[in-house]
């Protein structure tokens, strides 16, 4: 989702700030990759659980260009363990989930606030889950942690109103690595069917899909903040 974002922000003339914390490679390679698309790109290690590499981040990127005015919180970590699996969830589960998909955002946010603000009209997009609206996932922690998110993304809307906009998408399930890893590849496509069969429009979403939710909040209406946008092909009202 990181990857088809920027792209789709650098074919639209931003220059990007590609964010990583262990795959150098492949954000160098999406850097690369965005300034073929003739604008400027940098690619910066940080660990967003950490609000120090938060704020290198964003001294980085005022640094780099100067400016922000679209800040997308799109990290994200799991473990996945049943739900029902109560003792298979330990407190470092907890800590590192909630760390990356919670706190981080936080700091991004607040650390981007000043450049956000002399932008005159910045906003920030939260990477959600329906884990976070219906409770199903790869963990009740992370279930917790998204749904932590989405009340971020409402209160962080009233502070940083009227010149910051902050909103979030909340995918389904996504096509890909990411869960195809973390299920294995019998249990991904069995539940990718089961989550297709759900939808009402008889598909699940790809990056693509997110990337393209996240940049429509970008480029649309001035008059959106605080709001979660399921991008699941209607899944939540399957019943």
């Amino acid at each position: 989702m990181g990857r088809a974002t920027a792209l789709r922000l650098a074919n639209l003339g931003c220059s990007v700030v590609v964010n990583y914390s262990r795959s150098e490679s492949e954000a160098e390679s999406v850097a690369a990759e965005a300034e073929r698309a003739g604008v400027k790109a940098l690619a910066v290690r940080a660990d967003v659980s950490r609000d120090a590499d938060c704020r290198a981040l964003l001294t980085e990127t005022e640094r780099a260009f100067g400016a922000l005015h679209v800040l997308v919180c799109n990290a994200g970590t799991t473990s996945f363990v049943p739900h029902a699996d109560l003792e298979g969830l330990s407190g470092e589960d907890f800590d590192r989930i909630l760390g990356v998909n919670l706190k981080g955002p936080f700091f991004c946010a607040r650390a981007a606030k000043p450049l956000l603000d002399a932008s005159d009209g910045g906003e920030i997009v939260m990477t959600s889950s329906v884990a976070g609206l219906a409770g199903v996932g790869s963990s009740i922690a992370y279930c917790a942690s998204k749904a932590a998110l989405n009340n971020l993304t409402v209160t962080l809307a009233r502070v940083f109103a009227p010149r910051v906009r902050v909103n979030a998408v909340a995918p389904g399930f996504i096509t890909g690595r990411w869960l195809r890893e973390g299920l294995g590849a019998e249990t991904y496509e069995t539940v990718k069917t089961f989550q297709e069969s759900k939808a009402l429009l008889d598909r699940v979403c790809d990056p693509d899909d997110v990337a393209e939710a996240i940049v429509g909040i970008v480029t649309g209406t001035d008059l959106v903040t605080g709001h979660v946008l399921p991008v699941e092909g209607g899944m939540l009202l399957s019943g």
